[in-house]
């Protein structure tokens, strides 16, 4: 018995390559990140870590969380805080990858950063 076999165009094969990739069950599955965090980078400045709070805060309008007397005010260390506020942003934005960018000062995480009172959202 003969085997058949379909023969296309390599530019209809790309063609068919990229309709599937765009379509929108891939894009759930490529931009599904619903277990991830976006934390401050260890190694970042304090001039990047303050320039992300103040960014962060602008945009979030909710800061109190790291405020003196606020749920996630200790450690009261500048790469907490910034991680904190970013991570605000990060999920009021959507929790696309871009915007953990941070000037590559914001890293993804797997892991859940949250700690006895401080619960990243």
């Amino acid at each position: 018995m003969a085997k058949s076999t379909l023969s296309l165009p390599p530019v209809l094969l790309l063609l068919l390559l990229l309709l599937f990739l765009n379509s929108e069950e891939s894009l759930k599955v490529a931009n599904a990140q619903a277990d991830t965090w976006c934390i401050a980078k260890p190694s970042s400045s304090d001039a990047e870590l303050t320039a992300n709070i103040n960014f962060s805060c602008d945009q979030v309008l909710d800061c109190g969380l790291i405020q003196e007397g606020g749920q996630c005010f200790l450690p009261n260390t500048l790469v907490h805080h910034a991680s904190v506020v970013m991570n605000l942003y990060y999920k009021t934005m959507g929790k696309n990858y871009w915007n953990c960018d941070f000037r590559n000062s914001g890293l993804l995480s797997l892991t859940d950063p949250s700690h006895d009172s401080c619960t990243y959202v």
